[in-house]
């Protein structure tokens, strides 16, 4: 079932626990599809199905600040070991390949690599973990932690939501064009179809006609 089929069959209560929980986790450092769930479920907040948008974007930051914070905490408590195990369990995520990455856009960036992480996949799984494990000091992670939380939630769903907006009613408009336009095909089919016909009977007569003007 894709995830947007299953939001639906759910209160718009646990969607926000659900999008709160799976951004959060992934966080953390488990691999999860976070912006998939909150791009979805900030879809159907545009559809007015009882899922607030303000709501949701602050359960979303929440989540993913929590998350990141319980990820710097497990990454500093245990260290380079951490790593090692999480990539034999998840190598297509924390192979030694993007650990290498992630590790030299914390060196470069510092917190930047905290706060723009939140925008990139593998940096958002990294972020939390891999700033412990290199100690970075923790009021420099919370800092970027909770902007990019911040921006990252709240702008993903301020922005998904304006769109599906703007969708629907752009779809509502072209249903209305869509009708006149059928109209329009429909009245000029049929008077088409009756100059057609017109002009068929027309032909037909004219050969009546010739008789008569040969016997003058």
């Amino acid at each position: 079932m894709h995830v947007q089929e299953w939001l639906d069959t759910v209160p718009p209560v646990a969607v926000y626990a659900v999008v709160a929980l799976v951004i959060g986790l992934e966080s953390l450092g488990i691999p999860l599809p976070g912006e998939i769930v909150l791009v979805s479920a900030a879809l159907m907040s545009s559809q007015h199905t009882g899922v607030n948008p303000l709501v949701l974007g602050i359960c979303a930051t929440a989540g993913a600040v929590i998350g990141d914070s319980i990820g710097y905490a497990i990454g500093r408590r245990g260290g380079r070991p951490l790593l090692a195990r999480l990539g034999a369990k998840f190598p297509k995520h924390f192979g030694p390949g993007h650990v290498a990455t992630a590790e030299r856009s914390f060196e470069k960036w510092g917190m930047w690599a905290v706060f723009f992480g939140r925008f990139i996949a593998l940096l958002r799984i990294f972020a939390g973990p891999l700033a412990g494990v290199l100690h970075m000091p923790y009021w420099k992670f919370l800092i970027a932690n909770v902007l990019g939380g911040i921006c990252w939630a709240g702008g993903t769903t301020a922005v998904v939501y304006y769109v599906g907006m703007v969708a629907e009613d752009w779809l509502k408009r072209f249903s209305y064009f869509g009708l006149a336009a059928a109209v329009l095909v429909g009245v000029v089919s049929m008077l088409l179809v009756k100059r057609r016909a017109k002009k068929a009977e027309a032909e037909r007569t004219e050969p009546e006609a010739e008789p008569v003007g040969a016997a003058d």
